[in-house]
């Protein structure tokens, strides 16, 4: 076990500078008539009001706020917030909070959602500052505990390895040691084991899974820090656990993207990685955006990854191909779920990849593939990539992807053909980052930041510009997408020395697209490195994807 429990002087700032940058926002901003901040979410309110609270109490804390008044504030609303837990014992989600708060919050209906973070963090937040609590927040913060610990919420088995059992897992621990059950510890200690013995031999079936990374990440960090200090078997076991999911994080990241396919994304994450707190804590390689739309507890709890992942993650000099092995698991379903592979290649100034087959997920909201731009200080996306849209797509949000499509990953290019069937939406949708974009029929060259983008399409588009994007608009499918990046720094190597000289070269580098009806739809394309790339799509979902004439191989896949 490599994490450390204590905290270092470089993390601790980055904490306190989201302290501060929060409790400063809590404080300014009105409350509303209800007495909170936000109506769409009950956590947001129990976040924003921990922040103020412990930047109220923490003398050493730069704030421009009058500190009794803060204090006062942040209680009153932790106050709302602990009414809002439903504590009639024998109802239906009983020790529950409402998620949704419009339009009057205490007549909202609890839901089965906000106690699996907020109970721990609550448990978590009590621990670290009852001390500082008026007397009467103090007995509403023991009573809400109560209620949680009855509510039996977390008395469940393991069966999908997915985010609501890794917090359902931390819980057991957390409410176990908090009330001296150890029948409930054990259930912990069971469910740990099983869990990391099975992503550990597995991977994590939910791939790239934003924001629920991060759930597992504060629900084991937080067990962590309220375990006896004398129980090394679970202070070993979630050391290990914590150890492995900064592993997988780091083998994903570049400078605050999520590198590759995702199984489920929401907005603040697709088209654009905006949930990075946890991330500038840990890494600090990036600039912090001003726009935090979830805060959460990155401020409150740490563990430091792994030398090794932190090396992974912070050192892209040379370029890396992840390749990656996972599996789905379905309980109603006694048959094992095929594998799923993940490919990325990650440089110091982009990366590409996605995931070879394509699954039905949660929500249909799964990002296939897509290539990503480090985090800055410049407002927009920083994701490239393309879709035919399927079930739950919305104009202008570019999620929700159908299942017609195959797709070929190469280091710096991908892929991607649409065997779209007649009586199917006949539109494409691409996303790419704002930048300097040289359009020509079928192609479109460009540049954002330090990277070079050459984008090919097998039909005529039109360009829609939308707040934080600008979005490819394609019909006349079947057809196909093919992408390659290099950076600005790689392409002064061949001689270009900027985005028009780049275009000239691209354009004789264009793909061939076969997309006649008596013939297989096809694709074949040159990369700048050489290598020789067809992808075929034939009858009953054949797929031909060679690489310099070889079929691919997944041989190289891990876990």
């Amino acid at each position: 076990m490599e994490g450390l429990q204590s905290t270092p002087s470089p993390y601790k700032k980055r904490q306190s500078e989201l302290v501060h940058k929060i409790s400063e926002a809590a404080y300014h901003d009105s409350l509303l008539e209800s007495g909170l901040w936000f109506h769409n979410d009950v956590r947001n309110n129990f976040y924003y009001a921990s922040y103020l609270f412990a930047a109220a109490v923490d003398i050493q804390a730069e704030v421009s706020f009058d500190r009794e008044e803060a204090k006062r504030k942040a209680e009153a609303v932790l106050l709302e917030v602990l009414m809002l837990q439903n504590q009639q014992p024998g109802t239906i989600l009983y020790g529950h909070w409402p998620l949704g708060l419009s339009p009057i919050p205490r007549e909202s209906k609890p839901h089965e959602l906000p106690v699996e973070i907020m109970g721990s963090l609550m448990a978590y937040f009590f621990s670290e500052y009852r001390g500082w609590m008026n007397a009467d927040l103090q007995i509403k913060f023991q009573t809400a505990l109560t209620h949680i610990y009855h509510s039996d919420f977390f008395r469940k088995p393991v069966m999908n390895y997915g985010h609501h059992e890794a917090k359902y897992t931390a819980a057991k621990l957390i409410f176990g040691t908090l009330f001296e059950d150890e029948e409930l510890i054990e259930d912990g200690k069971r469910s740990l084991k099983e869990t990391l013995t099975y992503i550990q031999s597995k991977g994590m079936p939910e791939y790239g899974c934003l924001p629920w990374f991060w759930h597992w990440v504060q629900a084991f960090t937080c067990a962590l820090e309220l375990m006896s200090p004398e129980d090394e078997e679970i202070q070993h076991e979630l050391g290990e656990m914590l150890d492995y999911l900064w592993s997988v994080r780091a083998q994903f990241y570049l400078q605050g993207s999520w590198v590759g396919a995702h199984s489920r994304g929401w907005p603040h994450d697709v088209p654009g990685d905006a949930n990075v707190l946890h991330d500038y804590v840990q890494f600090g390689d990036f600039q912090l955006p001003e726009i935090m739309p979830r805060t959460e507890y990155a401020g409150f709890l740490f563990y430091e990854a792994p030398a090794s992942a932190r090396k992974v993650a912070l050192d892209r000099r040379i370029p890396m191909e992840v390749a990656k092995v996972t599996q789905k698991v379905i309980p109603t379903d006694p048959e094992p779920q095929p594998l799923l592979h993940s490919y990325a290649y990650i440089t110091e100034d982009y990366a590409a990849g996605g995931m070879w087959e394509r699954v039905e997920e949660f929500d249909n909201e799964q990002l296939r593939w897509t290539y990503s731009l480090p985090i800055t200080e410049r407002a927009g996306t920083n994701q490239l990539y393309f879709f035919h849209p399927g079930e739950g797509y919305n104009e202008g949000d570019p999620r929700h992807q159908s299942g017609y499509g195959e797709v070929l990953y190469h280091k710096s290019v991908v892929m991607e053909l649409y065997p779209v069937p007649k009586g199917e939406p006949n539109q494409l949708i691409g996303v790419l980052p704002k930048g300097e974009w040289h359009k020509e029929q079928q192609s479109l060259f460009g540049q954002v930041g330090n990277v070079y983008f050459a984008v090919y399409l097998s039909h005529s588009y039109e360009l829609i510009e939308r707040s934080n994007f600008i979005e490819v608009s394609e019909g006349g499918l079947p057809g196909g997408v093919v992408v390659e990046a290099i950076s600005v720094k790689e392409a002064a190597k061949l001689g270009i020395g900027g985005l028009k000289e780049f275009a000239d070269k691209m354009m004789v580098q264009s793909p061939a697209f076969s997309l006649s009806e008596t013939t297989p739809l096809q694709a074949e394309y040159t990369s700048l490195s050489g290598d020789r790339l067809q992808l075929q799509t034939g009858e009953k979902k054949t797929v031909k994807a060679t690489i310099n004439g070889s079929p691919v191989s997944f041989d190289k896949y891990s876990v």
